[in-house]
């Protein structure tokens, strides 16, 4: 495929390009790309059929989620311990409605997913944010501050791995201990990895799922993953949790009362050509990622010396730290001076900072980054 090819996109509905038509938009976690052939394929074929009723998956797409875990994470996986979800919003708020009661806490590390911060509302909780640090040149988990703010009341921790938005591929030591961490205190782990097939670098540091920690520390586990960031089908809604342990898996569903939505029929077949046919189009796409990362990077460090960005390791998001700068708010700025629109660090929380999304056309990627060298030169 390529990818250099510019896809119109404004007037066709897309949160993306229409909800602020005036502003060159580089914001929310959805490419410009053409999602691959066999999932078009996938579309046409099901749409052929002509009849949209309601659904479920059918058995061949949970083979084929079986052994994309097999094959893609070493993990061995259960049909039963399968949940299909029509998005990973709403599963971290079944996850805290069905483990978290009202005055109790959940615990999350920023800057980070902005659902993160907000859902522990959905069960009336309380949310006890300890934020990412940097150790070494890389942001990591504040182990000690971690301890420090745990109560008896906090029930359940939101891990977010790949990171978004930092871009860290947590390592497999890291993962573990925030499992030892979350095992010690009784709390349910939600590991929400709907990045993991956005890896860089692979070979260097491989993509370590939760489900691959030892058996032990995965009796109170959900994992979430989607072929939508990866494969670019984030408007189907498919998503799915993997839930070892039967009781969890229970627990999770007990409070979905009339809140879940339908997934649609499409969605389902989808997903199952994403996963069955769709890795030498993700290896493309990762190749193709991995230079706009590169130049997000070192345009960032030579052209804009007052910002930072952290090595990214995964996602196509980069994380941009303009609090060196003489402006309080950077993403209104740009949008004022610009007319980009990039997403405000404040939703993260991380005030003073913008996420820029470089999942589009490189020639894309340089047009935005001159926009914010020549905006952040006024200052």
């Amino acid at each position: 495929m390529n990818f250099d090819t510019i896809i119109p996109r404004r007037g066709t509905g897309s949160i993306k390009w229409d909800r602020r038509p005036e502003l060159d938009p580089y914001w929310v976690a959805d490419m410009d790309f053409q999602s691959p052939e066999c999932v078009l394929d996938a579309v046409r074929e099901r749409a052929s059929h002509g009849v949209f009723g309601y659904a479920q998956a059918h058995e061949s797409l949970n083979d084929a989620l079986i052994t994309y875990l097999a094959t893609r994470h070493d993990t061995a996986v259960k049909e039963e311990e399968i949940v299909h979800l029509g998005g990973l919003v709403v599963a971290l708020s079944l996850a805290v409605r069905g483990f978290v009661k009202k005055g109790e806490a959940i615990m999350i590390c920023s800057p980070v997913y902005y659902p993160f911060l907000n859902v522990a509302k959905d069960a009336k909780a309380d949310t006890i944010d300890v934020p990412h640090v940097k150790v070494d040149g890389k942001y990591t988990f504040d182990w000690e501050a971690m301890e420090a703010a745990v109560t008896e009341k906090t029930k359940l921790f939101i891990l977010c791995n790949p990171q978004n938005p930092l871009g860290r591929n947590f390592s497999q030591g890291e993962i573990m201990k925030v499992a030892e961490f979350c095992d010690r205190h009784g709390l349910v782990l939600v590991s929400d990895e709907i990045h993991c097939d956005m890896v860089f670098d692979e070979d260097e540091q491989p993509f370590y799922s939760a489900l691959k920690l030892p058996d032990a520390l995965k009796q109170k586990l959900i994992v979430l993953q989607a072929p939508s960031k990866t494969y670019n089908i984030a408007g189907l809604g498919y998503a799915f949790a993997v839930i070892p342990n039967d009781t969890i898996r229970r627990g999770f569903m007990s409070d979905r009362g009339c809140t879940l939505p339908e997934i649609n029929c499409i969605a389902f077949y989808t997903a199952e050509a994403a996963y069955r046919h769709g890795e030498p189009w993700r290896q493309e796409l990762m190749s193709y990622l991995k230079k706009n990362r590169d130049t997000f990077m070192e345009f960032t460090k030579s052209e804009i010396p007052n910002a930072t960005t952290p090595d990214i390791e995964a996602t196509y998001l980069g994380w941009m730290d303009c609090r060196s700068m003489d402006v309080s708010n950077p993403a209104s700025h740009l949008e004022n001076d610009a007319g980009l629109f990039v997403t405000d660090g404040v939703a993260f929380g991380g005030p003073g900072h913008i996420r820029f999304n470089y999942g589009c056309a490189h020639s894309r990627v340089l047009e935005g980054l001159d926009k914010i060298k020549s905006s952040f030169a006024k200052l």
